[in-house]
């Protein structure tokens, strides 16, 4: 596997994939759980905002980076992060990785990746978020494993 800097070739295959990555969530968890209105209200047109997400996360001008890693048959998966320089932090702002290469430490190697550029960057500390859902259980348990520390939330929506 080879982890590289985001190329403007990379954008659509990059918007798929997290498209892909991300539907059983939106389709199979989210909408079923919160019902159509609050679907429709909060989360409608998600392929659309990560369309226009992706296209945006590669900024190096205001201190936002993606790298993508690739394997033998394509794209394995990307970390995007940004760092503001002034208060030394980062975070990740997206990671998605193809699901024949989920299980194969890619999250990792990404994750540890954007560390470093981090680092580099001046940031000490890095956020990261996910969500307490069964879908998100894979990422909660990379991220514990990253020595990363749970801050428990909770979100509530309702129809009114």
């Amino acid at each position: 596997m080879l982890i590289r800097a985001f190329h403007r070739h990379d954008l659509v295959p990059l918007t798929e994939l997290t498209i892909d990555t991300f539907r059983p969530f939106y389709e199979e968890s989210f909408r079923p759980l919160v019902g159509e209105a609050v679907f429709a209200n909060q989360h409608g047109d998600w392929q659309g905002d990560y369309r226009r997400l992706v296209a945006g996360l590669h900024a190096p001008e205001r201190h936002a980076h993606v790298a993508v890693a690739e394997a033998g048959d394509g794209f394995a998966g990307y970390v995007a992060w940004s760092v503001d320089p002034g208060r030394r932090n980062g975070g990740i702002t997206l990671l998605a990785v193809a699901a024949q290469h989920r299980r194969l430490h890619v999250g990792t190697a990404l994750c540890e990746h954007a560390f470093a550029a981090m680092r580099a960057q001046g940031a000490e500390v890095v956020e990261i978020g996910t969500g307490g859902d069964p879908f998100h259980a894979p990422a909660r348990a990379l991220y514990e494993a990253l020595g990363c520390t749970r801050l428990p939330t909770a979100v509530y929506y309702r129809q009114l």
